[in-house]
């Protein structure tokens, strides 16, 4: 398979091309930069004055939209939530003209997307059948891309949105910083604690991803979120104990809304969020467990 991603130099966009090359598919990948072909890999140029990525892809039996500005970088000023929503609407927009260029189409369109579009609660449980949808920047960000990306189906493309839960890595998101405090012996409960974290292992995210390609039924909306959401304050225990440290000090809402502003959210607001869809399509994860997960990354 002949696959093209935009967005592949990212954390979850390195994990899922490793494994495409692992598997023996061919990726090409959409850069800002020139760079050299490597075994298996052509980078490609777009979004830059004067390319036509369209005339080097040729063909391509795939096409994985991950392009967009990181939630996890910098502070939620006014300006990067622009971005955030921006760029995704932009690399998008492209990815939509590169298409209609090609002779022959993509059998199937992955677009990434977040857990971020369900509303905050400590009470609901979230499928894909779920119709609410939070009106934050996450929500509206998310809700557009989808929509954005759903008119590929009027060239009979299959379109997919993945909905990233919290993408747990070892050296990158935002498991590193969670961890931070408890190397130093002064990890403890975020918030209220009771707040739902729905995660996922960034391995199970490149398997769900080459699993969506391979599974020809499969279009909509998707959860890639690990079958056991916990709440903080289980979250922050599994670290402690996958460390061996102590879970004895707190950091209050306001402290975290101080350092972090609206991007707070993030870690003091959540939803519980079900995989059902995922696993009904036959997906089976690696890592089901929180603690199977940490013991992976952290040990």
């Amino acid at each position: 398979m002949r696959v093209v991603l935009a967005g592949g130099s990212g954390f979850v966009g390195q994990k899922i091309t490793e494994l495409l090359l692992k598997e023996g598919h061919e990726v090409v990948i959409l850069s800002r930069k020139e760079k050299p072909a490597e075994p298996g890999v052509q980078y490609v140029t777009w979004l830059t004055e004067g390319s036509a990525p369209e005339e080097s892809i040729g063909s391509a039996d795939a096409f994985i939209n991950l392009a967009g500005v990181s939630i996890n970088d910098g502070r939620w000023t006014k300006e990067h939530q622009k971005q955030i929503y921006d760029s995704r609407m932009i690399a998008t927009d492209e990815l939509l003209r590169i298409i209609s260029k090609m002779p022959e189409k993509p059998s199937v369109f992955l677009n990434a997307s977040a857990v971020g579009i369900y509303p905050t609660s400590k009470t609901v449980i979230y499928t894909e059948n779920s119709q609410e949808v939070d009106e934050g920047i996450l929500g509206r960000t998310v809700r557009d891309w989808e929509q954005k990306a759903s008119s590929l189906k009027d060239f009979g493309i299959r379109t997919a949105y993945m909905r990233f839960g919290l993408v747990l890595g070892k050296n990158e998101g935002a498991l590193p910083l969670m961890v931070l405090p408890y190397k130093f012996f002064v990890g403890g409960k975020v918030g209220s604690g009771r707040q739902w974290v729905s995660w996922v292992h960034v391995k199970d995210v490149a398997r769900a991803a080459i699993h969506l390609l391979n599974t020809e039924q499969s279009e909509g909306p998707f959860n890639i979120t690990a079958p056991f959401p916990v709440r903080m304050n289980e979250f922050g225990k599994t670290i402690a104990s996958t460390l061996h440290r102590p879970n004895l000090f707190p950091a209050p809402a306001f402290l975290m809304k101080t350092a972090l502003g609206e991007k707070s959210t993030l870690v003091l607001e959540g939803q519980f969020v079900t995989s059902e869809k995922l696993i009904a399509s036959g997906f089976e994860f690696e890592f089901p467990t929180l603690a199977s997960a940490l013991d992976d990354l952290l040990n």
